[in-house]
């Protein structure tokens, strides 16, 4: 390594003083004018990561749902996941080193990771569309740069675009073609393979209404038409040429608003969804003829994807297992119908994509998505060869059609991580293949009415939780408080658990009623001031 040329360009990228910065399930994310140093080390770790692992690395210029103004950075694993748990603290011991302390950190990384000098090094980039993120990508190359490692710059594309692309190429092309070609070219062949089999439904079907966020999905998806069937009409509202990232619209702003986003005319009964400004999420919504506003969140996607794949694995026969991965946050009704009727195994884990995805692993199909809509379906590779050798092999005609249904899902679906393209057309290819309107779809249950708050305190370690964060067991006393609220309303229950970023916590309560569930959220957050040291005035009433 060399230190000069070390010293130089770091000094070109100046960390500012007193600033600390924490790794976390999205990378670092912050303002963007306090980045360019992060961004400069952030290409020297991932030098570092490709040779402890001899594998592609990527990095990821975004702050997906945050507002324009922020910016931010993540790692991407050898097979499109997300950067190992050790490698985060690695990432924040070097993004907050002091100047002179750098040289050090990094020895101590290389030895601690044992890292190998001798092999080469290899890095994919990608960034989102915020007026921040080419200056801060060029960071990122000087990083890579002073320590010798190889590049290639994929410019803007989504995040899971980018983490398609490493998976492609450190399985040497076996899971696709690492351009952007080859990630429209799999996805369409398979889409378009799936819907020549849907029972002729009529156009208002194949209309979508799609808000994407001001960000980079509007471009892709442009890039993206000519690539898909010509009964498929997609309509771009929020696409980035008038409005700012993620302001008044995108998945994010409808998710917590229960609202259509601003710039998205909708007409009664249509079709419409939203992604983020990453394209890594995606919820759909509609407007009945009373033009009362409903909302398809992760909870009803991930019912709608384990209803098909269910009906299909049946077919195919017993020996794949399917289960649903869920967290606190999942409404009732959503894990009571999976549990109930479907009769799916609903596993719940923690917050967080990163527990969600190794959950998920465990299975031979394992759907998993947050409420926010975040989420995917990975196949294990027993299955996937099971299902492979079926479509080609089995006599049974009924059997080897839904195999090769499952052999287009797999194509379709990106298992790195959640993308918003890849889940709308998965959506849209089991809508037309069930003939469902969005209406039936969102019947399929009800939501119970739920509530989300936050209580400030003078700090979040106070509060551990256990069950998957749906108890707490510190401070004494709180869980027994709940768990009296909870009795006091029908088809209840609550939790709470700490923020990850900030001194506040979260408060989840869902009951029979809107007014029951926020008569219960408010109980439960008048508990977590008075037991876990509430700031500020009490929480008032909703």
């Amino acid at each position: 390594m060399d230190s000069e040329a070390l010293k130089k360009y770091s000094a070109l990228h100046p960390k500012p003083a007193g600033l600390t910065l924490q790794y976390g399930t999205a990378g670092f994310r912050t303002k963007a004018e306090q980045l360019d140093h992060v961004m400069f080390r952030m290409g020297l770790l991932a030098v570092l990561r490709s040779k402890a692992v001899i594998s592609t690395i990527g990095v990821m210029v975004t702050a997906s749902h945050n507002p324009e103004e922020d910016n931010g950075v993540k790692l991407v694993d050898p097979l499109g996941e997300m950067l190992h748990p050790s490698w985060e603290e690695y990432a924040t011991q070097l993004a907050n080193a002091e100047e002179g302390e750098l040289q050090t950190v990094i020895t101590e990384i290389c030895q601690k990771a044992a890292v190998n000098h001798h092999k080469d090094a290899s890095v994919f980039i990608g960034r989102d569309t915020r007026p921040s993120s080419k200056k801060l990508s060029q960071s990122v190359i000087d990083g890579i740069s002073v320590l010798g490692g190889q590049y290639h710059d994929y410019g803007l594309v989504t995040t899971p675009q980018l983490h398609y692309m490493v998976c492609c190429r450190n399985t040497q092309g076996q899971y696709g073609k690492a351009t952007l070609e080859g990630y429209y070219e799999k996805l369409s062949r398979a889409f378009t393979e799936l819907i020549k089999q849907s029972p002729s439904s009529g156009e208002s079907q194949r209309h979508l209404k799609i808000d994407c966020a001001n960000g980079i999905g509007a471009l892709k998806l442009s890039e993206m038409k000519s690539y898909f069937p010509e009964e498929v009409l997609i309509h771009l509202y929020n696409d980035g040429t008038k409005e700012k990232l993620n302001h008044l619209c995108g998945a994010d702003f409808v998710k917590v608003h229960q609202k259509p986003p601003r710039g998205l005319d909708m007409k009664p009964n249509e079709r419409c969804c939203s992604f983020d400004g990453d394209a890594d999420r995606i919820v759909y919504y509609y407007k009945d003829t009373t033009g009362h506003f409903h909302l398809i969140d992760g909870d009803k996607i991930a019912t709608l994807i384990s209803i098909f794949l269910k009906e299909l694995l049946a077919k195919v026969g017993p020996t794949l297992k399917m289960a649903v991965v869920q967290t606190a946050y999942a409404n009732g009704s959503s894990t009571r119908y999976l549990e109930e009727t479907l009769k799916v195994p609903v596993h719940c884990v923690k917050t967080g994509v990163k527990h969600l995805h190794h959950k998920a692993q465990e299975f031979d199909v394992g759907v998993y998505f947050e409420a926010n809509g975040h989420g995917t379906v990975l196949f294990s590779k027993a299955a996937e060869t099971k299902i492979r050798q079926l479509a080609k092999e089995e006599k049974d005609d009924e059997k080897r059609e839904a195999a090769k249904v499952l052999e287009n899902m797999i194509h379709l679906i990106n298992q790195t991580v959640g993308d918003a393209i890849s889940d709308m057309l998965v959506i849209e290819a089991i809508l037309a293949l069930k003939g469902l309107t969005v209406q039936q779809w969102d019947a399929i249950y009800t939501d119970l009415p739920n509530r989300l708050l936050k209580v400030q305190v003078a700090d979040r370690r106070v509060i551990d939780t256990t069950d998957a964060e749906r108890r707490a067991v510190a401070p004494p006393g709180l869980q027994e408080k709940i768990d009296a609220l909870v009795k006091n309303y029908k088809l209840s229950r609550a939790f709470v658990r700490p923020s990850g970023t900030e001194d506040v916590v979260r408060i989840y309560a869902e009951a029979d009623t809107q007014e029951n569930a926020d008569a219960l959220a408010h109980e439960v957050s008048l508990a977590v001031y008075h037991l876990a040291g509430g700031k500020g005035a009490p929480p008032q009433p909703i």
